[in-house]
């Protein structure tokens, strides 16, 4: 007979003896009872009596010692008990009295257990387990989850905080507060303090009383991550909490405060080892999850397509893998778990991404895509002839996950396999900035290939540095790894500083990929300009870098170019670790959900600087409390040398005087911001010694990078075409035309200077003006600037070149520069040319050119609205004029998102109302922006009708002259 039939006859022969007796003391039976009745292990009969409780042959009853009963079903003992953990909550025993009690709040479609992966096989336990310590009353049961590094604990328990949501035992205002005591395992006062709180004066630097995590979590719950690490004080005093309730600050002597907190521990370890009886003891239910591998094949391949959803959600495209990428994938997972197939996934749609970046729709992947580690996974798979079988039984030979998929996966903050960006855009414009550099398609993926080993390796969060050289031996050689480690130490006493701690990951990855491109005989990187002239601002490392070099050619036999020293110079800058006082801040703050933050992290991981704030003002956001969030990220870069503002419009820019006077932090600020500006206010920062005015002033006429073209021959700047007599007049213009002379005319000024500076021009101004009284203003330019070409949404009469809005966002600017560069006076551009115009292409300009509206959506909404108004006003518009009308609608509306300003004069608005274009545009605005939500402001309504009043104009003397012709 089996232990568990053993101990289970034992209970029901001896409930039957007990019943005939008419007794009831000993209907129910401890662990230990049973285990000195049967002579058994206790940890072995406490197995097997759990194991029957989740049969529903026996019922746990709660208390102290915990006591089993055999299961009656409805006829329950006149105690507190949970029947089986789906049946908790749902039924209460009290004063001999029984009554049902209705679950606490709405089941069905609010159970995120549901989507949970496993759900009816090998997660049905653990989550029967987890809503059983929500649900049982009155406050739940503290839970201890268990299971190996990545197999899902901490998203287990955000699962377990969504459910106790959804079921109203928690408020949705309060919150899931997360504790890692491996931060504080060393350090027990200081874990206290952090847990409970502490008065002022209780330690050095404590000048205030503050609430700790115990407070913060008060009819919440508490996530105590790597709860083995907590030193036996620690767990003393989370135990005595568990048993009271109350809990006191650190520094108080008498004074008591009550929380009222649920409890969700979660370890990798034994707990009988790891942790303290006592503290065991007191977390009644015990979850074990299980390893990837122990899943079935079923379900590792649903947790595969959920995680290649997030990714497909994440870049709009749909993915595609061959049946051999699915299988390397699933193989691949060897230490990790789901966290490791996570990463692992991250990183092969991350080289697919960058592979397939012209391709708008999808990203396919080969195998011939995947790095060796994660393709050596089919080796792995196959060495399972079961599992790979299985697997290949549910396998198509192509799989492909779509972005509008559903995953239903949760939403964790706290995954420590979770990146904290959008590593999809970082690639997009990290591509974009390299190509404006020069580079072609290969050097740029070699380039980023790098980067993107560096941001997914899964071993930055590992626990010791042998396991972490490990991993990183599973994508590097080992003897580069060596050589890295040996060199380590001998530069740092030649430069007299320390690196940073992923000196050993990045210098290794570094080296390999050169050492490896070098070998293969591809062409090696050029060394531009910048490179140049950065590099000898650091002689020193540029000394090292050169012996490194000499050092690998003698090692691996191959002759290595004199670039590589510059780029290994520039790295070991790079990684060096940053004072810590004396830098000039840099907080970066934009509208939008996550404008700032992009901008932020990709320069972050370009210049290896994490000490750049950001801050991302939702459209919603009042200007008064965004102040606030940014004199406390002003606070927090400031290193004593002052900060940096960098920020894109509105209040944002009249922040700094405030700040500098309620802080006493010297704070510059410069609009505008672009993520060239944040690279170069960066690169500044970190490499020259100099103070915040002497930066703000650099950066004040910084116009972008400069490219280097591959030939040798240059195009002459414009004042060398003219003559010195020329040259000594006036300053030349090229003047940019819109409606109202900002939103799209300073668009199309930064653009034009980006191309003047791309194109070593600096003698060339670019100004913008608005449609409105356009020949005054002109005139006016005239007295004082020679306007040497126009552009914009209309041909003003000057007989200078001139470009269209259109031609121009369409890629022409290159040819409008070398029209000036020419002189070429007499050869106009043509904008009226009937071109056929598309939706896609206007949403591709608004995408490009707009920041806080969604193309997508109101590129719809526009092609109606002005194909409305000519039906209402019976006018046929040209198509460039219609590209040019929705363009200009689009920054009234993105102004209005904002809350940018455009100005009218009281008469020019009561003027206007006399328009015949007047109703028709108010009619329209009514029709098809407030269905959008949008109402725009008379200033703005004055502008599209004067917009298309000059169109009118224009329109009928060229029908005229028509005519006459």
């Amino acid at each position: 007979m089996k232990r568990k039939d053993r101990i289970y006859q034992f209970i029901i022969e001896k409930t039957t003896l007990n019943e005939t007796n008419q007794s009831t003391d000993t209907k129910t039976f401890t662990t230990e009872q049973v285990a000195k009745e049967l002579d058994l292990i206790r940890s072995n009969v406490s197995k097997e009596l759990n194991q029957l409780v989740r049969e529903n042959k026996l019922t746990k009853l709660s208390g102290r010692p915990v006591r089993y009963c055999r299961y009656v079903g409805d006829q329950e003992p006149k105690k507190e008990v949970i029947t089986s953990p789906l049946s908790a909550g749902k039924r209460r025993i009290h004063s001999g009295l029984e009554h049902t009690e209705k679950p606490q709040g709405p089941t069905g479609t609010n159970d995120v257990f549901e989507h949970m992966i496993g759900n009816s096989s090998s997660m049905r336990n653990q989550i029967e387990q987890a809503k059983a310590a929500i649900l049982y009353p009155p406050r739940g049961l503290n839970t201890l989850v268990i299971g190996p590094t990545g197999s899902g604990k901490t998203y287990f328990a955000n699962a377990m905080f969504q459910f106790a949501q959804n079921q109203n035992v928690i408020k949705k205002t309060d919150q899931l507060t997360t504790f890692n005591c491996a931060d504080y395992s060393h350090n027990p006062e200081l874990l206290m303090s952090h847990l409970f709180g502490y008065v002022k004066g209780a330690f050095t630097g404590a000048d205030e009383d503050k609430d700790g995590l115990i407070q913060e979590a008060d009819n919440g719950m508490l996530f105590l991550d790597e709860v083995h690490r907590l030193p036996p004080e620690g767990q003393e005093m989370i135990f005595y909490f568990m048993d009271h309730g109350t809990y006191s600050k650190l520094g108080e002597t008498s004074k008591t405060h009550h929380a009222n907190v649920r409890l969700v521990c979660a370890t990798t370890e034994d707990p009988e080892s790891s942790l303290l009886k006592t503290f065991v003891r007191r977390i009644p239910i015990t979850i074990q999850l299980p390893a990837f591998n122990k899943r079935s094949p079923k379900e590792r391949i649903e947790l595969l397509k959920a995680l290649l959803g997030i990714e497909a959600k994440r870049t709009h495209k749909q993915i595609t893998l061959t049946e051999d990428v699915v299988q390397s994938l699933l193989g691949s997972v060897t230490y990790g778990n789901v966290g490791q197939l996570k990463s692992n996934i991250q990183l092969v749609c991350a080289r697919g991404f960058l592979n397939s970046i012209s391709n708008e729709d999808e990203i396919m992947i080969t195998v011939d895509d995947l790095p060796p580690n994660i393709k050596d996974g089919l080796v792995h798979l196959a060495a399972n002839r079961h599992d790979s079988g299985e697997i290949s039984k549910l396998l198509e030979p192509y799989m492909t996950i779509r972005p509008d998929s559903d995953t239903h996966v949760l939403t964790n903050r706290n995954d420590s396999y979770e990146l904290p960006y959008n590593l999809y855009e970082i690639i997009g414009d990290k591509a974009t900035l390299l190509r404006q550099q020069g580079l072609d398609q290969e050097h740029i993926n070699h380039f980023i290939t790098t980067d993107i080993n560096l941001h997914l390796k899964t071993f930055s969060t590992d626990e010791d540095d042998k396991r972490s050289e490990s991993k990183l031996a599973e994508i590097v050689n080992q003897d580069i790894i060596d050589f890295t480690k040996e060199t380590q130490v001998k530069i740092e006493k030649v430069l007299n500083y320390k690196f940073r701690d992923n000196f050993l990951y990045a210098m290794s990855l570094h080296i390999s990929s050169f050492i490896k491109r070098i070998q293969s005989g591809k062409p090696m990187r050029t060394m531009s300009q910048d490179l140049v002239a950065m590099v000898k601002e650091y002689p020193a490392e540029m000394k090292v870098s050169q012996q490194i070099k000499s050092q690998l050619e003698d090692r691996y036999n191959v002759p290595i170019p004199e670039s590589e020293s510059y780029y290994l110079a520039i790295l070991l800058v790079s990684l060096k670790v940053a004072p810590t006082t004396g830098k000039v801040g840099i907080v970066v703050a934009a509208h939008g959900s996550s404008t700032a933050t992009s901008m932020v992290q990709v320069v972050s991981q370009l210049l290896s600087d994490n000490t750049i704030q950001s801050f991302d003002m939702p459209l919603d956001m009042d200007p008064k409390v965004a102040y606030k969030d940014i004199v406390e990220c002003v606070k927090r870069a400031d290193e004593g040398n002052g900060v940096l503002l960098l920020v894109d419009m509105g209040s944002l820019s009249t922040f700094a005087s405030k700040i500098t006077k309620e802080t006493h932090i010297p704070v510059q600020t410069i609009d505008m911001v672009t993520t060239s500006m944040v690279l170069e206010a960066a690169r500044k920062t970190s490499f020259i010694e100099t103070d915040l005015s002497a930066i703000y002033s650099e950066l004040r006429e910084f116009r972008g990078y400069s490219r280097v073209n591959a030939s040798s021959t240059r195009k002459p700047k414009l004042a060398d075409t003219t003559s010195k007599a020329d040259s000594s007049v006036q300053p030349k213009a090229i003047v940019a035309i819109c409606s109202t002379g900002e939103g799209t005319a300073k668009k199309i000024q930064s653009l034009l200077d980006q191309l003047l500076v791309e194109n070593l021009i600096d003698d060339i101004k670019i100004i913008p003006i608005s449609l409105v009284n356009m020949n005054t203003h002109i005139k006016s330019l005239q007295k004082e600037y020679r306007i040497i070409a126009t552009t914009g949404v209309t041909h003003p009469d000057i007989q200078v070149p001139f470009m269209s809005l259109k031609n121009l966002l369409e890629g022409g600017g290159e040819q409008f520069i070398d029209k000036v560069l020419e002189r070429n006076f007499i050869s106009v551009f043509d904008s009226h040319q009937d071109v056929k115009l598309t939706k896609e292409v206007c949403a591709q300009y608004l995408d490009e050119f707009y920041t806080f509206i969604n193309p997508h959506k109101i590129t719809n909404v526009l092609w109606q609205y002005v194909n409305q108004l000519q039906t209402d006003t019976h006018k046929k518009f040209s198509e460039p004029f219609k590209i040019n009308l929705i363009m200009h609608i689009a920054g009234a509306i993105e102004r209005s998102l904002t809350n940018g300003e455009i100005s009218a004069t009281d008469k020019e608005l009561k003027q206007i109302k006399d328009s015949k274009w007047y109703s028709a545009v108010r009619s329209v605005n009514d029709k098809y922006l407030r269905q959008i939500r949008i109402e725009l402001s008379p200033e703005e309504v004055y502008y599209i009708v004067k917009l298309l009043e000059t169109w009118q104009a224009k329109d009928e003397t060229a029908n005229t002259k028509q005519l006459n012709s």
